[in-house]
């Protein structure tokens, strides 16, 4: 199984009054990653996947530790555990080499916006998410 792998910066402004990076600001790193990971398939090749729009319809965080502001970016891996007709689960760590500081998972929907409704997963996106697929849910509960 790969990962994908997102470096994501820490800015100044995602800390919080006790000097740690606010747990709001978690899912601003994940989204950085999701979009990072989802719209590689679609611009360099001409792909139109995963372009025309998707919808988040649930997220699950586990804060592990705090992560203090810093100038090295943290690490988001991303993978994904489940594939559906019309919608994938992606699972993420945000870490360090010897720390994970959140463990987190976002069911994600393809969604048409002109026709204002979710929509299948195309062959094309499938393929692309198969090479991230870990089907082990006891890997996500480590």
């Amino acid at each position: 199984m790969v990962r994908h792998t997102y470096s994501c910066p820490l800015r100044w402004s995602d800390m919080d009054a006790f000097g740690h990076v606010n747990n709001v600001v978690f899912l601003r790193y994940l989204e950085e990653a999701r979009i990072d990971f989802m719209f590689r398939l679609a611009p360099g090749d001409g792909s139109t996947s995963f372009s025309g729009g998707s919808v988040v319809a649930r997220h699950e965080i586990d804060y592990k530790l705090p992560l203090v502001h810093r100038h090295e970016p943290v690490t988001v891996e991303s993978w994904v555990t489940k594939i559906s007709a019309a919608s994938l689960t992606i699972a993420y760590e945000i870490k360090d080499e010897d720390r994970v500081y959140v463990r987190a998972s976002t069911v994600v929907v393809p969604y048409n916006l002109e026709a204002g409704r979710p929509r299948r997963i195309t062959a094309e996106e499938k393929s692309y998410l198969l090479t991230y697929l870990d089907d082990d849910k006891d890997a996500l509960a480590a």
